[in-house]
C-alpha cells in the first residue's frame, strides 16, 4: 500500500487522521511541525504528502518548496482554514496537487487522496520512442519527466510531463480547457483550472531559451502550443 506523511500541528487532528488513514490501509507517518516534517520526508519514501499550511518552524508552503527541489515527484494536499483565493493559488504555484479547505470529511479527504494516487499510477515510467518528443530546440523524455535543450536538463514534474505531452500530442492545434482538465485533472472543477494555470505558467518558463515556442491562450476556448 502507498505510504503517507501527515504534516499537522494540531495534535488531536492530527492524530484521528492518521488513525484514520491507517484503518483504511494507507500507512501514515505523522509530524507535528514542519521541521520535523522534512526530516520525516528526508529519511522515508513516501508516496503522497499531507501538510498542514499554518505550522511552527516551517509552514506547509516552505514544506512543499524543499519538497519539490529534492527531485523527488511525489503528489502533495494542502490542508488549510484558510479560504482565499490568494492562498489557494500560492498552494499551487508550489507544487500542491489538491487543497483542502478546514473543517472537512475525512471521507472526502480520503477519496482525493485516492483520486492522485490514481492519476500518478497511471503514468508510464518507460522510455519508448512513443515518449520522445522534439519540441523546436527541445528534447522532451516523457517517460523520465524531463526536458532537454543545449545538454542542460530540466526535471518536471508529473503534472507537467502530462500537460507537456498532451500539447506535443496536438503541436498547432487547439486544445479545450475541459478536455485537458479532464484528461489530466479528472474533472473541470474551478481549483483544478487555477491549477492548469499555473502549471502551463511553468511550462512557459521552461521554453523561454526558444521564443519559436509559444503556449497560446485562446480565449474561450484553452490553448495550444505553436512550434515555428
Amino acid at each position: 500500500m502507498p505510504n503517507l506523511l501527515l504534516v499537522e500541528d494540531d495534535i488531536n487532528l492530527g492524530a484521528l487522521l492518521q488513525e484514520y488513514l491507517i484503518d483504511k490501509g494507507y500507512p501514515t507517518d505523522l509530524a507535528t511541525d514542519g521541521q520535523k516534517g522534512w526530516q520525516s520526508f528526508v529519511d522515508k519514501t513516501y508516496d503522497l504528502c499531507i501538510f498542514d499550511v499554518m505550522m511552527p518552524k516551517k509552514d506547509g508552503f516552505s514544506l512543499a518548496k524543499e519538497v519539490r527541489m529534492s527531485g523527488r515527484d511525489v503528489p502533495i494536499i494542502f490542508l488549510t482554514a484558510k479560504s482565499m483565493k490568494e492562498d489557494t493559488m500560492q498552494g499551487f504555484r508550489v507544487g500542491g496537487d489538491d487543497y483542502v479547505t478546514k473543517p472537512f470529511d475525512r471521507e472526502e479527504l480520503l477519496l482525493r487522496i485516492e483520486a492522485i494516487l490514481r492519476r500518478y499510477r497511471k503514468q508510464p515510467e518507460n522510455s519508448d520512442e512513443n515518449n520522445i518528443f522534439e519540441v523546436g530546440n527541445y528534447t522532451f523524455d516523457y517517460g523520465h519527466h524531463q526536458l532537454i535543450v543545449n545538454d542542460k536538463s530540466a526535471k518536471l514534474t508529473s503534472k507537467e510531463s502530462e500537460l507537456l505531452k498532451l500539447f506535443c500530442q496536438n503541436i498547432n492545434q487547439p486544445i479545450s480547457r475541459s478536455f485537458a482538465l479532464k484528461t489530466i485533472w479528472g474533472d473541470d472543477s474551478y481549483f483544478n483550472a487555477r491549477s492548469m494555470d499555473v502549471y502551463i505558467t511553468k511550462l512557459r518558463k521552461h521554453f523561454k531559451e526558444d521564443p519559436s515556442i509559444q503556449i497560446m491562450n485562446l480565449h474561450g476556448e484553452g490553448f495550444k502550443l505553436m512550434v515555428g
